[in-house]
């Protein structure tokens, strides 16, 4: 055990990777890391970043190439954290695993459920464990109301689900080559709305349904689903999904970037004596069957930088396990490959059922379902998809199982050549 700063390596510089340079730098300060090295194909790109964060007072060297970077610091370093684009995950975590550094790698590891058994055997005979950065289960008020769960307070869970409206602009699906792909060069992407921006919440639903204990996740066994999309990417921007998980908890996601407006993302969980309810922002709310309605504060803190915390006691010895294991996000994985397996399709949704709104202050125009947001909040109602409310634009998916799981890239490239 040491009470050293911790010697990071961070991977990348731009889009999220500036967030955990700054979080990063925080704790620097506190004394609780120390930022060693960096890297970015375009590191040249990033000097007005690099003279912000200081890189030349704290003495931090940068690299061009992350092999190159772990290569130069393996022995030299306590863990690195891979903030960079889905499809670049799986072959970072098995370079830091194999130097025999910590990995803190950011959510989700992978989107494909065979990528993901390799990313496992990969790290198998590893002497830490990964961290994968799910942020919301590090929430004080989560766990302790997890634990309630656990206790019966609430009795049995019957039922969970999530209403996530993201309005996302064109410009989104075009900041990188990946985004809103399926499949590049023939390999899995498996971009979409509930597989990026909101992957947190799929975890989160399967986090409520875990049985065993504080940290586990229930996984799914069979699903049915409708994907959509009313922007010009080859992935979906929309969609429902009922599934059911082993232990018998329904799982309901509607999810959305086809949005214009204000948006919202709103989990909840219903149990045989209580309701919970939580939107992202403001605080979790306890309906009581028979009682009292309960206010449970969210947690304030700076999640990432908590996430931080919590992986560097882990790595000091000071905690047993990280939050979100690698294993642990098998849930994850299996139940997001399953809604593309029941979906079986991608329905295009066109004029007249979109809607276009160019704002003068940003570039791009945001594209919508009409009638999304209601069509989503009775999905939360009744469970009912699209196509079953009336949607002129909804079209039936259909259903699939685990036993399916192998099916998966035939099916995508189906949807793709549809």
């Amino acid at each position: 055990m040491t009470t050293d700063p911790l010697r990071v390596g961070v991977i990348g510089m731009g889009g999220f990777a500036g967030a955990h340079h700054r979080a990063l730098r925080g704790l620097e300060a506190a004394r609780e890391c120390r930022v060693v090295c960096a890297c970015d194909p375009n590191h040249d790109g990033f000097r007005s970043e690099r003279e912000a964060l200081d890189f030349a007072g704290r003495s931090v060297q940068v690299y061009p190439d992350y092999r190159r970077m772990l290569d130069a610091h393996a022995a030299a370093l306590d863990v690195v954290t891979v903030p960079t684009p889905v499809p670049l995950h799986a072959p970072m975590h098995r370079a830091c695993v194999e130097r025999g550094i910590a990995c803190y790698l950011e959510k989700p590891p992978t989107l494909y459920h065979a990528e993901l058994e390799e990313m496992l055997a990969a790290e198998a005979g590893a002497a830490r464990a990964t961290q994968v950065a799910f942020n919301f289960i590090v929430e004080d008020t989560r766990q302790a109301l997890k634990a309630r769960i656990l206790r019966g307070d609430f009795g049995a869970v019957r039922r969970v689900g999530f209403v996530g409206i993201a309005p996302r602009k064109s410009t989104y699906f075009t900041r990188s080559a990946w985004a809103g792909r399926l499949l590049m060069d023939g390999r899995p992407v498996l971009d979409s709305c509930i597989g990026n921006a909101m992957a947190h919440y799929l975890h989160n639903l399967h986090f409520w349904c875990g049985q065993g204990a504080l940290f586990s996740w229930d996984p799914p066994v069979s699903a049915e689903a409708e994907l959509y999309r009313a922007h010009a990417i080859e992935s979906f921007d929309t969609c429902f999904l009922r599934a059911r998980t082993e232990a018998g908890i329904g799982l309901h996601v509607a999810a959305t970037h086809a949005g214009v407006g204000h948006g919202y993302h709103r989990e909840w969980v219903e149990c045989d004596g209580a309701t919970i309810t939580y939107v992202t922002g403001g605080d979790y709310s306890v309906h009581l069957k028979n009682g009292a309605p309960e206010v449970a504060p969210a947690d304030r803190r700076d999640l990432l930088a908590e996430n931080f915390r919590v992986y560097f006691r882990y790595l000091r010895g000071d905690a047993d396990r990280p939050l979100t294991r690698l294993i642990d996000a098998r849930p994850f994985v299996h139940g997001y490959d399953l809604m593309l397996l029941a979906a079986g399709a991608i329905a295009p949704v066109r004029e007249p059922h979109v809607e276009r709104n160019a704002r003068q202050d940003e570039a791009g125009e945001y594209v919508a379902i009409r009638g999304i947001a209601d069509a989503c909040e009775t999905f939360a109602v009744n469970g009912r998809f699209p196509s079953e409310q009336g949607a002129a634009w909804g079209r039936a998916g259909g259903a699939a199982s685990l036993d399916d799981l192998p099916e998966l890239l035939t099916r995508v490239r189906r949807m793709i050549s549809a």
